[in-house]
C-alpha cells in the first residue's frame, strides 16, 4: 500500500510514561454514533486500541496500521500498550526492500509502499522501538514528508543498478541519506529507566510471538486453501499467502473481533464510494455504472447521505476489478470492531492513519460487502480464526 490521497492534521502521540488510561482509546467515545449525514450507528464490538495517527505526506500506511495492530495485540495480551515507532519500521523495510532491487537490477517496485506481512518480517528480524524513541521527524519536522527522502534514495539505487561493478558502497550512502531525514536509529535506549535494544525491548516489553500471525488474500485464479504470491507491486518481499473465498475474509474478520482480535486490513480506496471525509464505505447497486469523472456534488452527496442497498458482490466480481485495476494496492488500515446502522446493517470500524479530520474523528465504518469485494489482503492472530479454517491452514 502506498498512495498517499490526503495531507492531514498532524496527529502525534509522545506518550510513554503516561497511564494506561490515556494510552488506550475505544474505537468510539460512544456505543452509539450518529453521523451528520443519515446514518446512525450502534458499535456491537468496539476493541480497544492506541490513539488515532497521521502519516503525512509518507506512503506507509501499511507500518503505521499493522503496527496498531501491534498495539492492540499488546492489549489484547494484557499488555501496557506502547505506541511503536512505524518509522523504524519503516526504514529497516527501505534496506531490505533496496537490497532486492540491486539484486534485481531494479526489476521491480521502488517506494514508500509496503504490506501487513512486512511489519511482522521487520519486527521478528529488528525488533522494534517506542515511537517517544524514534519518531523520525528530524531537522525540525512536525509531520513526515517523505518525498524527497525516496527521490534521492533511488537515485541511489539507479545509479548502483546502472554501474558495472555494483559496489556495495551504495549502502553507505543509502543508511546516510536515511539518517540525514529521518535521524540516526539509537543502538540502544531507555524506558522506563531500563536500557534495552530494539531487540531486547520486543522480546522484554512487547513480547509478541510473530509466529501467530498469518496473512490472507482471494483470488480466483489460484487454488483455494493453498498458497499463492501476493500479485501486486509493494510486494517486495514476494511473500505467499493463504489464498481463501472471498465471504471467508468476513468470516475470519467477525470471528477475531467477537473475540477480542483486530485484523490488519490492506484495501482500495479509489472509488467515490469509499469516503473518508464521511467516513463510510460501501458498494452502491450501481457501482460498476458510476463514472468518478462525471459525478457532480450533488452525487457524491447523495452517495453519503444514508444507508443504501448494495451490489451483490461474487468472486468473479471481485476478480474482475483486480484483472482490470478497479481494484488495486491503496491502503493499509486498521479492523477494531463491529457496528449497525439503523437498518440492521453491519459495518466494520476501521482505525485510520490520516489524522482525526473526518466524521468520526479518524475512524471509519465499511460494509462488509465493500471488504468482499475490494480487499487486498487480511492478516490476523490465528488464535482469532474460526476453528474450522485454523484447522485447514494447520495453524
Amino acid at each position: 500500500m502506498k498512495k498517499v490521497l490526503f495531507s492531514l492534521t498532524l496527529c502525534w502521540f509522545i506518550l510513554e510514561g503516561h497511564a494506561q488510561d490515556d494510552l488506550v482509546k475505544k474505537a468510539s467515545e460512544s456505543k452509539s454514533v450518529d453521523g451528520s449525514k443519515g446514518y446512525k450507528f450502534q458499535d456491537i464490538v468496539n476493541l480497544s486500541t492506541t490513539p488515532i495517527e497521521d502519516q503525512g505526506s509518507s506512503g506507509t500506511c501499511w507500518s503505521y496500521s499493522t503496527n496498531s495492530f501491534l498495539e492492540s495485540e499488546m492489549i489484547k495480551a494484557g499488555k501496557k500498550p506502547v505506541p511503536l515507532s512505524k518509522i523504524f519500521t519503516a526504514r529497516n523495510s527501505y534496506v531490505e526492500k533496496a537490497e532486492n532491487y540491486v539484486r534485481l537490477d531494479g526489476g521491480m517496485s521502488y517506494g514508500d509502499g509496503g504490506e501487513p506481512h512486512d511489519v511482522i518480517n521487520m519486527y521478528a528480524k529488528y525488533g522494534t522501538i517506542p515511537e517517544s524513541v524514534y519518531s523520525g521527524l528530524a531537522n525540525g519536522e512536525a509531520r513526515n514528508n517523505f518525498g524527497d527522502m525516496q527521490a534521492n534514495l533511488k537515485s541511489i539505487l539507479d545509479n548502483t543498478v546502472k554501474s558495472t561493478d555494483k559496489n556495495p558502497s551504495w549502502k553507505a550512502a543509502f543508511s546516510a541519506v536515511l539518517d540525514a531525514y529521518l535521524g540516526k536509529v539509537p543502538e540502544t535506549f531507555n524506558y522506563n529507566g531500563k536500557s534495552y535494544t530494539a531487540k531486547s525491548f520486543a522480546n522484554e516489553v512487547v513480547g509478541l510471538n510473530t509466529d501467530d500471525y498469518v496473512e490472507f488474500i482471494s483470488q480466483t485464479n489460484t487454488p483455494y486453501w493453498q498458497k499463492a504470491m501476493m500479485m501486486v507491486s509493494d510486494n517486495w518481499a514476494f511473500q505467499w499467502d493463504w489464498n481463501i473465498p472471498m465471504t471467508d475474509f468476513t468470516a475470519i474478520i467477525d470471528n477475531a473481533l467477537k473475540n477480542g482480535y483486530t485484523v490488519a486490513w490492506g484495501t482500495d480506496v479509489s472509488e467515490p464510494y469509499f469516503s473518508w471525509p464521511n467516513g463510510v464505505a460501501y458498494v452502491p447497486t450501481n457501482a460498476l455504472a458510476i463514472n468518478p469523472k462525471k459525478l457532480t456534488q450533488a452525487d457524491k452527496d447523495a452517495l453519503f447521505n444514508g444507508p443504501k442497498d448494495e451490489m451483490a458482490i461474487t468472486p468473479e466480481l471481485r476478480q474482475a476489478a483486480i484483472e482490470n485495476g478497479k481494484t488495486s494496492d491503496d491502503h493499509g488500515m486498521h479492523i477494531v470492531g463491529i457496528s449497525k446502522d439503523q437498518n440492521g446493517k453491519e459495518y466494520y470500524i476501521i482505525k485510520n492513519s490520516w489524522g482525526e479530520t473526518n466524521e468520526y474523528k479518524g475512524f471509519l465504518r465499511v460494509t462488509k460487502a465493500f471488504v468482499q469485494y475490494k480487499t487486498m489482503s487480511i492478516l490476523v492472530n490465528k488464535k482469532g480464526l474460526p476453528a474450522d479454517i485454523r484447522k485447514k491452514i494447520g495453524a
